[in-house]
C-alpha cells in the first residue's frame, strides 16, 4: 500500500526542488524564473524508508479564466483532489505573501488535509518567515531546506500519520523470487520476451512544438492530464504517466517540443530540450508526432535520426489527418521522403490519426506494441548461421588485395533492444561498409525486423563456439 502527496504553493517557492529531493533524482526542471512548472508530474518517492507517490504541481495562480495560468491552476486543483495529503510550501526567506494567504484560505476549505512547509529555512534568514507562517491557520509549519536536504526528518514525522492510515509502513516480507535456470537457447529467448512483456513499456511522445503531443497523451489517458492549448511550447518538463492498454502496462512520457538548436535562446527551453533528450535515451518506443501540414520537415528528420542513433524503436504518427485535402498524395510524399532520407530503418510504421477527434489511436497503439516486440526480438544462433551460409554463398564478400577472399565464419546475436549481431571474419577491418548494409537489409527481410535499428559488429578470430581440435 502507498499514499499520495501533492506539493503546492505559489510560484518559485521550491516545489520542484523538493520533488527532486524526494524522488532522489533531478527529473523536474528547476530554475529561478517563476512559473517553470506547468503540468503536474508524479514520481515514486522515499523518505527515511517511507514510500509514497509525490506530485509536483504548477505554482498556484490567482486566475479563473481560460488563460494558461488558469489552466495550470485547474491542474493543481485536480492534483490536490487526488492526493491523500497536500504540502503547502512557502518561501520562508520571502515571508508570507498575500498570495500565500489567499491559497491557504482555499486549501483550508478543501477536503484534502494540508501540511504547511516553510522552505528555504537554511541559516537564520528564514526564521522570521517561519514564525509568520503560524498565522496562516494551517497548523505548525515544518521548517526545511529542500535544496540542502535539511529538515527532512521533521517532514517524515509530519507525513507518518498519513502513511500509517494508508498502510504504507507495514513491514511485510516479500515473497522470495527464485530465478529459473534455463539451458535451452530457444527457451531462454522465450523467457526474455516474457520478462520484457511483464515490464512497463517505456513510451515517449516526441516531436516539434505545437503538433499535438499533449493532446495525444490526454486522449490516450482519457483525462486532461496535460496542459494543452493553441500556444506553442506549453509543455516544459518530460511528464510520466502510468497507464494500461489492453492489459499491457505502459509508462507514457509527454515531452517538450524540440526546435532547431540555433533558435533556442531561453534558458528554460534549453533545460526542457535536455529533459526531452534524456527521456528519448531512456525510452523503448518513441512516437514521433508530426503535423499533417508539414510532414517530415528537416526538424522531424533530425529528431527521427536521433531516435534511431539512440537505438530506440520508432513509430511515426501524422496528426490532424482529418484536415488533409489529398491524403494519398501526402502519404506518398512521406514514404518517398522516408525511403530517401532514412533507409537505415526501412519499414518504419506510419500511422495517420487525429488526437483532437480521437481517431486512429487504436492503430497507433497496435503499431507501438508490434514495434516493441520487434525491438525485443531474439533469433537463435542456429537460424542465423543457416541464413548466413545461404547469403554468403549467394553473394560472397568482395576479394581482398592479392585476390584473397575474406572469410565470414560465424554469426550470433549479442543482445536485443535493439537487435545487435556480431559476425566473426578473417579480416574484420576490411569488410566493406556496403557489404555490412547488404547483410543488415537481408537480416531485416529474412527475420521480419522492419522499422527498428539494427546493429552489426564485425570481429576477428575463429568461431568462439567451435570445438578446439588439437
Amino acid at each position: 500500500m502507498t499514499f499520495t502527496v501533492a506539493i503546492v504553493g505559489r510560484p518559485n517557492v521550491g516545489k520542484s526542488t523538493l520533488f527532486n529531493r524526494l524522488v532522489g533524482k533531478r527529473v523536474a526542471i528547476v530554475h529561478d524564473m517563476p512559473g517553470v512548472t506547468r503540468d503536474r508530474r508524479s514520481g515514486d518517492a522515499t523518505l527515511l524508508g517511507m514510500d509514497f507517490v509525490v506530485i509536483d504541481t504548477a505554482g498556484y495562480e490567482d486566475a479563473t479564466d481560460d488563460s494558461v495560468e488558469a489552466r495550470m491552476r485547474r491542474q493543481t486543483d485536480q492534483a490536490v483532489e487526488e492526493a491523500d495529503v497536500a504540502l503547502m510550501l512557502i518561501d520562508a526567506r520571502a515571508g508570507v505573501t498575500p498570495l500565500d494567504r489567499h491559497f491557504a484560505d482555499l486549501l483550508r476549505k478543501a477536503k484534502t488535509p494540508v501540511i504547511l512547509v516553510a522552505n528555504k529555512c537554511e541559516g537564520r534568514a528564514g526564521e522570521p518567515g517561519l514564525y509568520e507562517a503560524y498565522g496562516l491557520g494551517l497548523g505548525e509549519p515544518v521548517p526545511l531546506s529542500a535544496e540542502h536536504a535539511e529538515g527532512l526528518s521533521d517532514l517524515f514525522f509530519a507525513l507518518k500519520p498519513y502513511a500509517e492510515a494508508a498502510g504504507a509502513l507495514d513491514d511485510d516480507e516479500e515473497d522470495e523470487f527464485v530465478e529459473p535456470v534455463i539451458d535451452d537457447e530457444e527457451a531462454a529467448n522465450a523467457a526474455e520476451e516474457a520478462k520484457a512483456a511483464a515490464r512497463p513499456l517505456q513510451l515517449v511522445i516526441a516531436g516539434r512544438p505545437n503538433v499535438g503531443k499533449s493532446t495525444l497523451v490526454n486522449r490516450l489517458l482519457g483525462e486532461d492530464r496535460m496542459l494543452t492549448g493553441p500556444e506553442a511550447g506549453l509543455t516544459r518538463d518530460a511528464i510520466t504517466s502510468e497507464w494500461e492498454h489492453k492489459g499491457r502496462r505502459i509508462r507514457l512520457v509527454d515531452t517538450a517540443g524540440l526546435r532547431k538548436r540555433a533558435n533556442i535562446d531561453d534558458p528554460v527551453e534549453k533545460l526542457s530540450v535536455s529533459n526531452t533528450l534524456e527521456a528519448i535515451r531512456m525510452a523503448e518506443v518513441v512516437v514521433l508526432v508530426m503535423d499533417s501540414a508539414a510532414i517530415l520537415d528537416k526538424q522531424d528528420l533530425t529528431i527521427a535520426r536521433m531516435v534511431i542513433e539512440e537505438g530506440r524503436a520508432l513509430v511515426i504518427a501524422i496528426n490532424k489527418w482529418d484536415v488533409v485535402d489529398n491524403p494519398d498524395v501526402a502519404m506518398s510524399r512521406l514514404r518517398d521522403r522516408l525511403e530517401t532520407s532514412m533507409p537505415q530503418v526501412r519499414g518504419v510504421p506510419c500511422v495517420t490519426m487525429s488526437a483532437l477527434a480521437g481517431k486512429g489511436l487504436g492503430k497507433l497503439m497496435d503499431a507501438v506494441i508490434e514495434q516493441h516486440k520487434t525491438w525485443n526480438r531474439r533469433i537463435s544462433t542456429a537460424k542465423l548461421n543457416q541464413w548466413l551460409e545461404e547469403v554468403v554463398s549467394h553473394h560472397p564478400p568482395p576479394a581482398l588485395a592479392g585476390g584473397r577472399r575474406l572469410k565470414i565464419r560465424y554469426m550470433t546475436q549479442a543482445k536485443a533492444r535493439p537487435p545487435t549481431f556480431i559476425i566473426f571474419a578473417s579480416k574484420p577491418d576490411e569488410l566493406p561498409e556496403a557489404y555490412s548494409r547488404y547483410l543488415i537489409n537481408g537480416l531485416r527481410e529474412a527475420f521480419k525486423l522492419p522499422g527498428v535499428p539494427l546493429r552489426l559488429y564485425v570481429r576477428g578470430g575463429k568461431n568462439p563456439y567451435a570445438k578446439d581440435k588439437r
